[in-house]
């Protein structure tokens, strides 16, 4: 079988970390790097990823997560942030990253910030958000696949509640809101989960070509 399709069988959602094995230094900055990699809309990322390694932080956390133990008994739990109501100061930001990673004077890239000034701010702030929120799935997507390879385990998180979590860390003041969390490490073996077939749509139920 292909690797990465090993690596994705392999991959669950875990339910019970082994509190005392922690993601090395270098793996955890392999997963970080292959979060900045992540592709996005237009590539404009906006978002930001909160890597949240404080045990009082975690254990407020908690609740906010509905009494999730992952939340503290994992490595590592990372936020995924959107910024709300994106606007023109985000282009401008990454026209200037541009200009810079690739040596061409911002004023070049007038065209393509207009577009997207005018394309963003033609949605109205609720869309806008949700479109922002959107991104960061993209980003937990590269974790996933690159945990899966460093045999890291992650558990992808939409249960909880993002205003307590936002005034835990002082998001909100930020201009973020908490999107998607993910618990990062290795797998208890005690977690009974790890031996279920994994159950998905077949090929036949999945896909159509037309």
């Amino acid at each position: 079988m292909n690797h990465f399709l090993e690596t994705q069988n392999w991959r669950y959602a875990t339910k019970k970390f082994d509190a005392s094995k922690k993601i090395s230094t270098e793996d955890l900055n392999t997963l970080k790097e292959a979060i900045r990699l992540s592709s996005s809309s237009y590539g404009l990322q906006p978002y930001q990823v909160i890597i949240v390694e404080n045990p009082e932080l975690r254990a407020e956390l908690l609740a906010a997560a509905y009494g999730q133990s992952q939340v503290v008994d994992a490595s590592h739990l990372i936020i995924f942030a959107n910024e709300m109501n994106v606007g023109d100061d985000a282009v401008e930001k990454y026209l200037s990253r541009i200009g810079v990673t690739r040596n061409i004077p911002v004023e070049s890239l007038a065209g393509f910030g207009n577009y997207m000034k005018g394309t963003i701010n033609n949605l109205a702030e609720d869309a806008k958000n949700i479109w922002a929120s959107k991104q960061t799935y993209l980003a937990l997507g590269n974790l996933l696949n690159a945990a899966a390879e460093l045999k890291i385990d992650v558990t992808p998180m939409e249960g909880f509640n993002p205003a307590q979590v936002n005034e835990i860390l002082g998001l909100d003041k930020l201009g973020l809101n908490a999107s998607l969390m993910a618990t990062i490490g290795y797998r208890h073996e005690d977690d009974a989960t790890q031996h279920l077939k994994k159950v998905r749509k077949s090929n036949e139920e999945l896909f159509i070509t037309l």
